[in-house]
């Protein structure tokens, strides 16, 4: 009978040893941090900025008006906070806090101009411990406003190396296709001569009055050398009869894009005849 209220007793310890056990591992409920529901915010000029509530280590993203990006961003606090644009220029932030507690403000300038500044605090120790997990960022003055729909003035970070890289890149394609060009026209300018036909005959008494001094031919082309008062038409016989002929001209340069056989020019009553001679033909005159 003795020994009732000692098992009594000892029943008694590890109950209240139980009870205290999970007091000390039950967190406490208003220390659990829950996302707030997106808010926006309103910038002004004369307004104290606003408070943001951050959570511990709990991201909250900053974003800005659709017409914007991220030009740069500068955070009071760099060791406890953690600022991220991402790695390419966009219109959010991502702010994380990682010290309890803690305190800093954040000011954003977008590539319109526009300036942002807010204040961050940490709440995981509040009474609330509710946290901003997106703000929307508008300016409220007109000035603000009338930069979103003006042309940006800031080429964000991340854009400004994607265009030097595009750039880099433009470069050196452009200088390969140059020194392959170089590399083709220097071969074709070696060879061409080979390809360079000075078959035609003409009257050169005709040519020396109306100014013609050459007639030559490749394998694509046929061209009149001369110096000319005025530009003479240039016709191509066939079956007896003359047809004019598309050409470019250029200082006293005629290009035809094909090879004439027979053909001649003229001027008012004067003309000048000329044929190929590697080949018969029974047209056309000297």
């Amino acid at each position: 009978m003795k020994n009732v209220p000692i098992l009594f007793l000892t029943f008694g310890l590890a109950a209240g040893a139980t009870t205290s056990s999970y007091a000390a591992t039950t967190p406490d409920p208003k220390h659990v941090l829950l996302p707030s529901a997106p808010r926006t915010v309103i910038i002004t000029e004369t307004d104290t900025p606003p408070v943001i509530r951050t959570g511990l280590l709990q991201a909250t993203l900053i974003e800005l008006p659709a017409e914007e990006k991220v030009a740069t961003v500068f955070g009071g606090d760099t060791v406890s906070w953690v600022f991220d644009g991402g790695h390419v220029a966009s219109r959010y932030i991502s702010i994380k806090p990682k010290v309890a507690n803690s305190t800093t403000d954040v000011h954003i300038v977008s590539d319109h101009g526009n300036e942002y500044t807010l204040q961050l605090r940490e709440v995981s120790t509040d009474d609330d411990s509710h946290f901003d997990s997106k703000v929307f960022v508008t300016p409220g003055d007109q000035a603000g406003k009338d930069k979103l729909a003006a042309m940006p003035v800031f080429v964000p970070a991340a854009e400004l190396d994607k265009a030097k890289r595009e750039a880099a890149e433009a470069q050196a394609k452009q200088t390969n296709e140059l020194k392959v060009a170089q590399t083709k026209a220097e071969a074709y300018r070696s060879q061409y001569p080979g390809e360079l036909h000075f078959d035609y005959a003409w009257d050169r008494k005709k040519a020396d009055a109306l100014g013609l001094q050459q007639v030559w031919r490749d394998d694509k082309f046929t061209y009149l050398r001369g110096h000319f008062q005025e530009t003479p038409a240039l016709y191509e016989l066939k079956d007896g009869k003359g047809s004019l002929i598309n050409f470019d001209f250029n200082d006293g340069l005629y290009t035809v894009p094909k090879t004439v056989l027979v053909g001649y020019l003229t001027i008012g009553k004067q003309r000048v005849d000329f044929h190929r001679t590697s080949t018969d033909h029974t047209e056309g005159g000297n």
